[in-house]
């Protein structure tokens, strides 16, 4: 089968959106996601480790951009997907909400209790909980590589002038 046939004769996949319960527990079956913030105005990424607690997300990190542009109740967003292998389903959760830096004896110390296991060393002090506004997610069916497969595209591409 040829990749033209191949996209004509599969069907699309429709897109599932998750119910609010359905996005919680996909949160809780990775710890890694990614985090957008604010820094001077201009969006930034960072992939962080991070442990569901309640209602809320919380992560480590130390002094630095990530911390600054995610504290203060500022803006945040995370994302984090995963897929089966088995199944082919993907599915994508977006939480957006603030970021507040966790104080408080009492809070910390419950905080800390948490697995969270930053991958990169360093000091990682600080703790940073999101509350969320929006938590939305999806799921659906990986498209076989077939499907969206040219002939172009394992060409090689000549270098710039």
């Amino acid at each position: 089968m040829n990749a033209e046939r191949a996209s004509t004769d599969e069907p699309s996949s429709p897109v599932q959106n998750l119910e609010h319960h359905e996005c919680w527990a996909m949160l809780r079956t990775v710890s890694v996601g990614r985090l957008a913030v604010l820094v001077d105005g201009r969006p930034d990424i960072f992939p962080i480790n991070y442990a569901v607690d309640g209602g809320t997300l919380v992560f480590r990190t130390g002094e630095g951009t990530k911390l600054s542009g995610a504290s203060g109740d500022a803006a945040v967003a995370l994302e984090a997907d995963g897929v089966d292998s088995a199944t082919g389903l993907a599915w994508s959760v977006v939480v957006k909400g603030t970021g507040r830096v966790v104080t408080g004896t009492d809070e910390v110390l419950d905080t800390s209790q948490l697995y969270l296991f930053p991958w990169q060393a360093g000091r990682k002090d600080a703790f940073v909980r999101i509350t969320p506004d929006s938590v939305t997610g999806r799921r659906f069916k990986v498209t076989e590589p077939l499907t969206w497969w040219t002939q172009l595209s394992g060409s090689v591409k000549t270098a710039p002038e």
